[in-house]
């Protein structure tokens, strides 16, 4: 296998123009080429007049060493396709099936593959199947009625769900694990582009049939899955789990699951089960995360920015990403960038308000939107204590929902910099759940409010328009990441033998590839300790 990068194409070019590039790139004539396989699609804007489409490939020919040795840096020789591998090595016997508790992307992921390897196991998942929690969403979009225990943040796929579902991440894969996701991603529903772009991703729309394709052969596998029940409690004995308290969310019957293995794979807004765990005495420590406001400004004008006005309307919806550092040394930025996509009202707790993005496949509704939201820490909590950080969170929330009065607050930025409520809007479709003109201001500190008109400023600079007065502000985005971690060993455990902190609630990951890739993770180190 021959692997070509930097292969630049005009975005005007034909599937069969990039065949002509491969063959012309390595002199070869067409019948010497088996086949090949795109590996990665980017889009190259950094010159406005002139865009290109730039590939990276994998070439399969019938004889690669009659090729000519082309001297080019970006042509690899002899490469061997890199794959994910995994197996059984464990020797300790299990007497009860492996229980995941989320069925989020790393409750997903590990319940799969576990699955895969024959140890039948058990997911509990406090929210509904995705079909059922797509209509209290609506429900709650439209009429307000939050159901806490199936909502934006709870419920088959987890928050990921009902966000852009992005696959993208910084994590570094040796293993090729986030390869692995994509392609079980694809082979459940995912378009095969995710394989290959730069900045893949799904869309709500796709993801949701794709979490309920994986979650039916994950019970054709031997798994089970039991939806609307609830982690109450955990037994431990001798330091080591035995056994799990469950609430059927139904009957509200209480079970007792024995088992010696449980991965906690909740997200970072389970926080009464939290709070249940910290009691129990399950070690924790306060983690850093980000709070600020989601900014919705035309796609159009974020297109331009990014193609120029030549190609803003030939190319897909453009993404940004912007970063600043003000003069008090908090970082601002912004996150879960939405191109095409909608503010949603994420709620999971009643008189508390909390929201995010989310886009469809298609990215083509009006508005772009993205939270810019600034780093907080310890010292803008009330103490150290290990759940101090959700605290804070809910004081936000709970301030959001009464400044709009259980709507969405929302505010134009000439008036937040003059610290005047807003009045009257006019936002087309970009915002799901109902919204209501205030004073954003009165939510943060000064500090933060410094920040957050600061980062605004400076990245003005960098995109004309994003700074301008009619620029829509809604609040608020307090969940970018978990505010604690479960700290866990080298095996994977907590100081709990056999309970297994996993994906992003657990504080070892942020956004659906590290989750999923964390989950597979955890998959490996129970199958390095324990036979099926």
């Amino acid at each position: 296998m021959i692997i070509i990068n930097q292969l630049k194409l005009p975005i005007q070019a034909e599937s069969s123009d990039l065949k002509k590039k491969i063959l012309k790139t390595l002199r070869l004539r067409p019948e010497e080429l088996l086949t090949y396989e795109i590996t990665k699609r980017s889009i190259d804007a950094r010159h406005k007049k002139d865009i290109y489409y730039v590939y990276s490939v994998q070439v399969f020919l019938k004889e690669e060493k009659k090729v000519r040795q082309v001297k080019d840096k970006n042509i690899l020789y002899h490469q061997s396709p890199q794959s994910y591998q995994f197996g059984i090595s464990g020797k300790k016997e299990l007497a009860q099936p492996p229980v995941i508790i989320g069925s989020g992307p790393a409750g997903l992921f590990l319940t799969y593959q576990l699955a895969l390897m024959g140890y039948r196991p058990l997911l509990i998942e406090q929210g509904k199947p995705v079909l059922e929690r797509q209509k209290d969403v609506e429900k709650f979009w439209q009429e307000g009625l939050l159901n806490p225990y199936s909502n934006v943040q709870f419920g088959e796929g987890g928050a990921g769900t009902f966000s852009d579902g992005k696959l993208n991440t910084s994590v570094k894969d040796p293993l090729a694990r986030g390869k692995y996701i994509l392609k079980t991603f694809v082979k459940f529903g995912a378009p095969e582009e995710i394989l290959f772009d730069n900045k893949p991703h799904i869309g709500t729309d796709i993801l949701s049939q794709v979490v309920s394709n994986m979650s039916k052969e994950i019970r054709a596998l031997g798994g089970t899955i039991l939806f609307s029940h609830c982690l109450e409690d955990i037994i431990v004995e001798e330091n080591q789990l035995k056994a799990l308290k469950v609430i059927d969310l139904k009957s509200q019957k209480e079970l007792v699951i024995k088992t010696e293995i449980a991965a906690l794979c909740v997200g970072h807004s389970a926080r009464n089960l939290f709070a249940s765990l910290y009691a129990k005495g399950v070690s924790m420590e306060q983690k850093a995360f980000a709070v600020g406001l989601r900014v919705m400004h035309p796609q159009d004008l974020i297109n331009e920015a990014a193609y120029g006005p030549i190609y803003k309307d030939q190319l897909p919806s453009a993404p940004y990403k912007v970063t600043a550092k003000t003069e008090n040394g908090k970082g601002v930025y912004s996150f879960c960038m939405c191109p095409g996509g909608y503010v949603v009202n994420a709620s999971s707790e009643e008189g508390h308000l909390a929201i995010n993005g989310m886009s469809y496949h298609e990215r083509d509704n009006y508005y772009a939107n993205s939270a810019i939201v600034i780093t907080v820490n310890s010292q803008d909590f009330e103490s150290t204590h290990p759940l101090a950080g959700i605290k804070f969170q809910r004081n936000l929330e709970k301030n959001a929902w009464k400044l709009g009065k259980g709507k969405i607050p929302t505010q134009l930025y000439g008036d937040f910099k003059n610290n005047v409520p807003t009045k009257t809007l006019n936002i087309k479709t970009g915002v799901k759940g109902a919204y209501a003109g205030t004073n954003l201001r009165a939510l943060f500190s000064d500090s933060l409010n410094t920040s957050f008109i600061t980062g605004m400023e400076t990245f003005a600079k960098k995109i004309k328009g994003f700074a301008d007065d009619s620029t829509l502000l809604l609040g608020v985005e307090s969940r970018t990441s978990s505010p604690v971690r479960i700290t866990r060993d080298e095996e994977g455990e907590s100081n709990y033998k056999g309970l297994y902190p996993c994906g992003e609630g657990a504080g070892y990951a942020g956004g659906i590839m590290s989750a999923a890739m964390d989950g597979l993770k955890l998959s490996e180190l129970i199958a390095k300790k324990y036979q099926v």
